[in-house]
């Protein structure tokens, strides 16, 4: 499918989220089978332009194209003078966020609480939109279901997005006051996709091969993006592709294959984030590819006390050559593991 000029190699998309999102995350799931990435938001406001956590967030060293960068804020003019600011360091594609249900961000209207006032919502994409337009960026958009059960919007937005030149929309099956709880709905994304002519991506709950293949024949939605499925599992993309191609189900990686990958993720996280910060940082990733794993969870809490990255580097070497000698594989992600998983702090899709 194409995002304006941009054709992408496939219809896996990885999920902007804040924390998570960065370009050894982005780079690793593309080199595991997604097609395309979005960039963790960043903030429309010029002061924090030029902070370290938002120049972190805007790297694209060595990322292949296209470049999507996320802005988030209020502001019609603030959003397009972002978006510009974005276009001039790299970005190809401009996402505007709608769809965070962070109390953080939408107790400032940003984020989800745009839903709530259509035409504010509607004037931002048409200013980030023109602002552009003259540089031959397309603008997406990613929005929840609505704001809550009674005020679901996103087939009414949808179309008035698309009039305001929006090139591809997002829609996550959640109203922003469910958060994550409970289960994506995906009828609202089928009716955002009957309503226009642009494409439309469904995300929420993507966490399996069946799950992507059953979202895709309800929805005819032209995408999937996955998110935190794809947490300490980047090869989910992987799996997917496989099973839409041909019907069958990949077996899961060797222990082998996923030390190479963990040990190579963390290396390019250290890169990025420096010594102190990437070391705490990275707990999070190595907590999300272990905790599933015989002894993960115990693991977890011993490597939370190391704080220098040869010693943390050292110690997940150490533990994931331990298990291969006990197993050639990870275990098989059944629909009981994942549903433990989603309800664990941090983790849910």
């Amino acid at each position: 499918m194409h995002i304006g000029s941009f054709l992408l190699p496939n219809r896996l998309f990885v999920a902007p989220m804040a924390g998570v999102t960065d370009r050894p995350f982005r780079m690793l799931c593309k080199s595991l089978g997604a097609g395309y990435a979005v960039s963790e938001m960043v903030t429309s406001r010029r002061d924090l332009w030029n902070s370290l956590k938002t120049s972190r967030r805007a790297d694209h060293s060595g990322e292949p194209g296209p470049i999507a960068v996320q802005i988030a804020g209020t502001d019609a003019t603030m959003m397009a003078e972002a978006a510009v600011h974005n276009v001039e360091r790299g970005a190809q594609i401009i996402d505007i966020n709608m769809g965070c249900p962070a109390k953080k961000v939408c107790n400032k209207w940003a984020g989800s609480a745009l839903m709530q006032d259509e035409a504010l919502a509607v004037s931002i994409a048409r200013a980030v939109v023109d602002a552009c337009a003259p540089r031959g960026v397309p603008v997406t958009l990613k929005m929840r279901t609505g704001w809550c059960q009674q005020h679901k919007n996103a087939v009414a937005l949808a179309t008035r997005f698309e009039a305001a030149g929006i090139a591809m929309l997002t829609v996550h099956g959640r109203t922003r006051e469910q958060g994550y709880r409970g289960a994506a709905e995906h009828e609202t994304v089928a009716a955002v996709k009957a309503a226009v002519s642009i494409p439309v991506v469904a995300n929420g709950d993507i966490d399996s091969p069946q799950k992507a293949c059953d979202v895709l024949a309800a929805t005819g939605a032209d995408a999937l993006m996955i998110g935190r499925a794809a947490q300490g599992r980047p090869w989910i993309f992987r799996e997917i592709g496989h099973f839409l191609a041909t019907g069958e189900h990949l077996a899961p990686p060797l222990i082998a294959e996923l030390e190479r990958v963990l040990l190579a993720h963390l290396e390019d996280h250290y890169r990025l984030y420096g010594e102190e910060t990437g070391v705490r940082s990275a707990r999070k990733h190595i907590g999300w590819y272990l905790r599933a794993l015989p002894g993960g969870e115990a693991f977890r809490q011993r490597m939370n006390g190391l704080d220098d990255s040869a010693a943390q580097h050292r110690a997940v070497a150490q533990f994931l050559q331990t298990l291969g000698r006990q197993m050639d594989r990870l275990p098989q992600m059944g629909a009981t593991a994942r549903d433990e998983l989603q309800e664990t702090e941090g983790w849910a899709v």
